[in-house]
């Protein structure tokens, strides 16, 4: 429409764009972080923030507590199914809609102002969530390891020691991001193969080092409920719809923060593909290597004294198991896998949250806007890195009080922080999910989409994410239940509290002042000039 804009002067239209800056100026956004990252690097980042190695043994008492064995032998498989479908419809629109703002940009574009300003702020709280669970997972881990090899070290536990280990963790993760964002993408990559040879090194060695192992009956139809609700029936319905959905939280936390590939768009080549590979293809394989792990963990745990299977100890987590099968020089080299692993993890989460401030900065959505989304000379979001691991810190706090659960210390506040993590994630998608499906034949396809199977694929992956998040809200234990004797403040699950009362918050705000001046992503391009090569 030259009859529309002034003549655009010859310096004005940018020479030699490639072609994913042109999909990126028609978006609105000129190419200012550094497309460095490759397809790979792009998948690798998501693969390496699900972290099989993180996950599955950091939130392994959530799910073998609720449930039992079963939990993790059926419930893994059927949740990463839905997960995969829920990862498709998010491929198809990181495919129309490459940006570093990702999940906020898709629900602007759908469903307006509110729908952006709603969604930007749950994605952006679960992905500090997920940093701050990983880094103190890590924190967790690199503990054990030492404890495990050094008895003086185990002796002097304390949940400080642990906390400053996670401050640790923080800054050298900041400092890797702030250094170069091309050096992060050689670091997913590394993060890429220590995750697949970590992970088969030790599945291996649960396989040939433990002398016994339990039986397949055992990892496929034992249960028992350690939750303390029902008086540990397994037979009530109470225990399939209530109690082993508890345990849901093992597969949803570690399959999470694949849309990293989304935030790291705006820095891959052709992107309008590769990074909708990264979702669907991230989900894919850690849902399927996740499961070969974690029965390989189920089927050494330790047999007691009186030869039945000790369920007790396998209920306080993954390195009891491994000690207790392996002995602790082969449990010391498998916790100091897990521990590296969940270190490029918090590194990778940190990159992907930093993105996704930037981003939102970028569109003045968040206070002090003009602060975070500064650039370095490197073209990396420095001040944004330092914000998301402040907060990180912030958030994890109630992890320094002390709860034990029938004489047993147990990381409640950790557990709480993931449950935040999973619901600002998947409730964020859940909201450009919904509107893809509501815009219908309307919506303008990518190069990779899911045809006509989004009539039934996006509907599903909302119900999914709804369902699960209502039982990450309640009380995991009868302490944490404001209805009994027994409750105390400091058993609370404080993810309801966290991310309904930040939701209410927001509510405010959007009505009293940002409805005023927020209008969704801001153009960083002229329209004219994006006329002017595109015609």
């Amino acid at each position: 429409m030259p009859e529309a804009h002034e003549p655009i002067a010859e310096h004005e239209v940018p020479p030699h764009l490639t072609e994913d800056e042109k999909h990126l100026a028609r978006l609105g956004y000129k190419q200012e972080l550094n497309r460095s990252w490759s397809g790979f690097s792009n998948f690798a980042i998501s693969f390496s923030i699900i972290s099989i190695l993180a996950g599955c043994f950091t939130n392994f008492g959530a799910g073998f507590n609720n449930g039992g064995p079963i939990s993790i032998s059926w419930t893994w498989p059927i949740l990463g199914l839905l997960i995969l479908m829920i990862g498709f419809t998010m491929s198809e629109l990181v495919s129309a809609y490459p940006t570093s703002g990702g999940i906020y940009w898709w629900a602007s574009k759908l469903g307006g102002p509110a729908a952006g300003f709603f969604t930007g702020w749950l994605n952006l709280i679960g992905l500090i969530a997920v940093t701050a669970g990983v880094s103190y997972g890590c924190a967790t881990f690199i503990d054990l390891t030492i404890s495990t090899y050094s008895d003086s070290y185990a002796n002097d536990y304390s949940l400080g020691r642990v906390f400053l280990i996670f401050v640790v963790v923080l800054a050298l993760g900041s400092l890797l991001n702030i250094f170069s964002g091309h050096l992060m993408a050689i670091v997913n990559n590394v993060s890429v193969w220590w995750h697949v040879v970590g992970a088969s090194v030790i599945v291996l060695i649960l396989i040939f080092v433990p002398d016994q192992h339990q039986s397949v009956s055992y990892v496929f139809t034992e249960r028992f409920n350690n939750s303390g609700y029902g008086g540990g029936s397994t037979s009530s319905l109470a225990f399939w719809f209530a109690i082993v959905p508890f345990g849901f939280l093992l597969t949803q936390y570690t399959i999470t923060g694949f849309d990293a590939s989304a935030h790291l768009s705006e820095e891959t080549s052709t992107a309008s593909k590769a990074a909708a590979k990264g979702i669907w293809r991230s989900i894919a394989y850690s849902v399927l290597g996740g499961y070969i792990l974690l029965l390989a963990v189920v089927f050494a745990i330790p047999d007691n004294a009186q030869g039945q299977p000790d369920n007790a100890l396998a209920g306080t987590g993954v390195a009891p198991i491994f000690v207790g099968a392996l002995g602790s020089n082969w449990a010391t080299f498998v916790l100091f896998i897990s521990a590296s692993a969940q270190f490029y993890c918090a590194t990778s989460c940190m990159t992907s949250a930093s993105r996704m401030t930037f981003a939102f900065s970028r569109d003045g959505a968040i206070p002090g806007s003009g602060y975070w989304k500064r650039l370095t000379a490197n073209r990396v979001p420095a001040h944004a890195v330092v914000g998301v691991a402040v907060v990180s810190a912030l958030l994890t706090l109630p992890a320094l009080i002390e709860v034990n659960v029938n004489g047993t210390p147990v990381p409640l506040a950790f557990y709480a922080v993931t449950s935040i993590a999973v619901i600002g994630l998947y409730l964020a998608f859940a909201i450009p999910i919904w509107l893809r499906w509501r815009h219908g034949s309307k919506f303008e396809l990518g190069s990779w989409n899911n045809g006509a199977k989004y009539k039934w694929m996006n509907p599903l992956a909302v119900a999914e994410i709804l369902i699960v998040s209502i039982y990450l809200m309640m009380p995991s234990t009868p302490a944490a239940n404001p209805f009994r004797d027994e409750f105390e403040w400091k058993f609370v699950n404080y993810a309801p509290i966290v991310t309904l009362g930040a939701l209410l918050l927001l509510t405010i705000w959007w009505f009293a002042s940002a409805r005023k001046w927020f209008t969704g992503p801001k153009h960083t391009i002229d329209e004219a000039v994006v006329e002017a090569f595109d015609a």
